[in-house]
C-alpha cells in the first residue's frame, strides 16, 4: 500500500506542476532547438529528481556546442553528430551470401553445462519441462519480467524490486532506476515519446479518439486502415497489404487462409511459434530443414516433389516455403539469393517473415514493433491475395481492428523513412502549406513522384509533417546509426573473444553463455554496474539446452559512447565468468573502441 501511495502522491504532484505551467504537459516541438531539457522529459509523472548527470544517461557527458541542435531527448534517441558512425549495410550483387560460421566451445564449457543439470534429475518424473521449471527457472527469475515505466527508447527506467522467498513473489522497493537499454525491440529508435511521430499521434487522438470500435469486417474499418494499408503496400513494393492488430497472430490466423489438407509446408527448423502454430491450424502437412542449409533444402524440395502425399502419392495441391527474414534467436538472416534461385527450379510459393527486418516474393509478412515503434503486422502480396485474406483471415472477422493512434505512428515513421514527395497543386494540409512556402520545399506534380517516396495525397491531411520527415533525411540517419551500430558491437564482441552468431548487420546479436548459472550472474552484473544495463538472458526451451544466450538488441537511438559502455562491461564480465571462448585474433577493448570506425568499415574482419 505504501508503494502505491507513493506513486499517487506522485502524480499528484506532476499534475500540479503541470497546472502551474499552464496547462498539461506538452510534447516537445518537431523542431526543437532544446538538446536534452524538454517539456516532456521536465514534466515526466514520475518525475526524478536525482538524476546523476555524469552517467551519459539522461543527458550527455558532453553537452552539445552552439552549433549543434537536436530535436531529440537524449534518454529516447542519442546525440550522435559524428558522421564517421554511420554505415549503410547492403547486399553486393553478384557477391554469395556469407553467413559467419558458427563456433563450438571447448569440450569442457559443454560437460559442464551439462553436469550442472544433475542436482535436479533424481527429482525429474516424466516431465522434463516441469523440472526445468522448478529447479531452474525459479532460480533465475529475476532475471525476467521486470517491471519498467516511461519511454523504452535508448534508456528505460526500471522498477526496482526485491525477493526475500528466493524469487516466488517480488517485493517492489518503490525506487527506481535508469539503466542504458538493450533489450527492447526498437531498432530504428521510433520509440520516443516526442518529436514529429509522437505530435501525429497525438493529432490523431484529437480526431478519432483512442479505439476502432469493431473488427474490420463488422464496422471497424477507418479510412486510416485504408491509408496504412495503401503506404505499406508501396514501401513494400507489393500490389496490396492487410494490416493486423497483433504480430503473432498476422502468421496464426493467415496462415491457415493460405493452405490446408492437401498442401505442404515447408518450415525452417527455427522460425518462431507463430509460424508453427498457423501451420498446425492449417492441417497441412510439414517438413522441417536445417536452419539456413540450403543444400538440406533443396534436397527436402527433391523428395517431396518426387514422392508427393503420403500413401496416396498425388501431387501437392500447393507447395509453400516459410522462412524469416531475420532469426530473431540467432542473428542470422535466410538466405535469399539461393531461395529464389530454388524458387525458379522447383515453382513452390515463398513466404518470408520479416518480423525483425523489412526488406518479388509471393507473400511478405511482417510486423511494425520492432521497427516503427508501433504494434499488430501485416501481410503484402498480390491484390487478389490480400482480398482472399481479408475475408477468409480470422483475424478481419474476430480481431479487433488496429487503433487510430498505432495507425498513425505507423503512416508517420513509415512516411519519415520513405520521404514524402509534395504534390504541386494546393494542399489541404495546413502543416504542408507552411512547408511549401519555403525555398527549400520541392514542387513535385503528381505525374512526376519520386519512386519509393510517400505522396502527400496518401497521407492524411491533418497530419502535423516536420521537414526531416519530407526530405527522408530522418530516417536515412536511423537506417545509418542502426547499421554502424550493429556491425560494430557484432565485430567489437568477436575481437574481444566471444562467440556469437548471426550476420555482421543484424541488430540481434546473441551472445553464447552456454551454462544456464552464468544467465542470471551476468545479468544481474550487468544490471548493477555504474552505468546499469538491461539485457535479455534466453534459454530453453526458446533455444537449446545447452546453448544458453545473451540477446543484445541494438537501436540506432544508441550513440558509440553506449555501445563503447557495452563492451567494456562484456570485456570485464566475460573475464569473471570464462566466456571468451572463440579463436581468432583478439584485441584489447580500449583499441577496439580507438579503431571503431576501422573496424566496422573492413570488408570482412579477419
Amino acid at each position: 500500500m505504501s508503494t502505491a501511495a507513493s506513486y499517487l502522491s506522485a502524480v499528484s504532484e506532476a499534475d500540479a506542476r503541470a497546472r502551474k505551467h499552464g496547462g498539461t504537459p506538452t510534447s516537445t516541438p518537431a523542431l526543437s532547438m532544446s538538446s536534452s531539457i524538454t517539456a516532456s522529459s521536465e514534466d515526466t509523472v514520475l518525475d526524478e529528481s536525482n538524476v546523476d548527470f555524469a552517467d551519459g544517461l539522461a543527458y550527455p557527458r558532453v553537452p552539445p556546442t552552439s552549433d549543434q541542435v537536436f530535436t531529440t531527448v537524449h534518454s529516447e534517441f542519442g546525440h550522435c553528430a559524428n558522421e564517421q558512425y554511420r554505415w549503410t549495410s547492403q547486399h553486393r550483387k553478384g557477391h554469395p551470401y556469407k553467413s559467419i560460421p558458427e563456433q563450438d566451445p571447448p569440450y569442457y564449457i559443454l560437460l559442464t553445462t551439462y553436469v550442472s543439470y544433475i542436482p535436479g534429475l533424481r527429482r525429474v518424473n516424466s516431465d522434463f519441462d516441469s523440472f526445468y521449471t522448478r529447479r531452474l527457472k525459479l532460480r533465475i527469475d529475476d532475471c525476467f519480467s521486470h517491471p519498467v515505466t516511461g519511454v523504452p527508447g535508448r534508456t528505460i527506467v526500471l522498477l526496482d524490486r526485491y525477493s526475500s522467498d528466493y524469487n516466488k513473489t517480488m517485493v517492489p522497493t518503490g525506487t527506481r532506476t535508469r539503466a542504458l537499454n538493450i533489450s527492447s525491440y526498437n531498432y530504428l529508435g521510433f520509440a520516443q515519446g516526442s518529436g514529429p511521430c509522437a505530435d501525429a499521434v497525438e493529432a490523431s487522438i484529437e480526431k478519432y479518439g483512442i479505439g476502432a470500435g469493431g473488427t474490420r469486417l463488422e464496422g471497424g474499418t477507418l479510412d486510416l486502415h485504408q491509408q496504412t494499408e495503401a503506404l505499406v503496400a508501396r514501401f513494400l513494393g507489393m500490389e496490396d497489404s492487410l494490416v493486423s492488430s497483433m504480430g503473432f497472430a498476422t502468421n496464426s490466423t493467415v496462415i491457415p487462409a493460405l493452405v490446408n489438407k492437401g498442401c505442404l509446408v515447408i518450415s525452417d527448423e527455427l522460425n518462431h511459434a507463430s509460424i508453427r502454430f498457423g501451420v498446425r491450424l492449417s492441417g497441412a502437412n510439414v517438413r522441417m530443414f536445417k536452419h539456413n542449409d540450403m543444400k538440406a533444402l533443396e534436397n527436402l524440395l527433391r523428395e517431396v516433389i518426387s514422392q508427393g502425399q503420403p500413401k496416396t502419392h498425388r501431387p501437392w495441391k500447393k507447395i509453400l516455403l516459410i522462412v524469416e527474414g531475420l532469426f530473431s534467436m540467432e542473428g542470422t538472416m535466410a538466405n535469399l539469393p539461393v531461395i529464389m534461385e530454388l524458387k525458379k527450379k522447383y515453382k513452390f510459393y515463398l513466404f518470408v517473415d520479416e518480423a525483425h527486418s523489412v526488406g518479388a516474393l509471393d507473400i511478405l509478412m511482417g510486423t511494425f514493433t520492432k521497427s516503427f515503434g508501433a504494434a499488430g503486422g501485416y501481410i503484402a502480396g498480390s491484390k487478389t491475395l490480400i482480398d482472399r485474406l481479408r475475408l477468409q483471415g480470422h483475424s478481419g472477422a474476430y480481431a479487433e481492428s488496429m487503433t487510430p493512434p498505432v495507425l498513425t505512428q505507423i503512416i508517420a515513421s513509415m512516411a519519415s523513412i520513405m520521404g514524402i514527395t509534395l504534390p504541386s497543386e494546393k494542399p489541404s494540409s495546413p502543416s504542408l502549406a507552411l512547408l511549401r512556402s519555403s525555398d527549400a520545399a520541392p514542387y513535385i506534380s503528381e505525374s512526376e513522384l519520386i519512386p519509393g517516396t510517400a505522396p502527400a495525397t496518401a497521407l492524411p491531411s491533418w497530419m502535423p509533417i516536420a521537414p526531416a520527415m519530407i526530405d527522408g533525411s530522418d530516417g536515412r540517419t536511423r537506417l545509418h546509426r542502426l547499421a554502424f551500430n550493429a556491425r560494430y558491437l557484432n565485430r567489437g564482441l568477436r575481437k574481444l573473444g566471444f562467440i556469437t552468431y548471426g550476420n555482421d548487420d543484424s541488430p540481434v546479436v546473441p551472445l553464447l553463455l552456454f551454462h544456464p548459472g552464468k544467465m542470471a550472474v551476468f545479468s544481474r552484473m550487468m544490471r548493477t554496474r555504474a552505468t546499469p544495463i538491461v539485457v535479455v538472458v534466453v534459454a530453453y526451451p526458446a533455444t537449446p539446452l545447452v546453448t544458453s544466450r545473451v540477446r543484445f538488441c541494438l537501436s540506432s537511438a544508441h550513440t558509440k559512447e553506449d555501445i563503447d559502455t557495452i563492451l567494456r562491461a562484456c570485456d570485464e564480465i566475460g573475464e569473471v565468468l570464462d566466456l571468451k571462448q572463440a579463436s581468432g585474433e583478439r584485441w584489447p577493448v580500449e583499441e577496439i573502441i580507438s579503431r571503431a570506425v576501422e573496424l566496422v568499415q573492413m570488408p570482412e574482419m579477419p
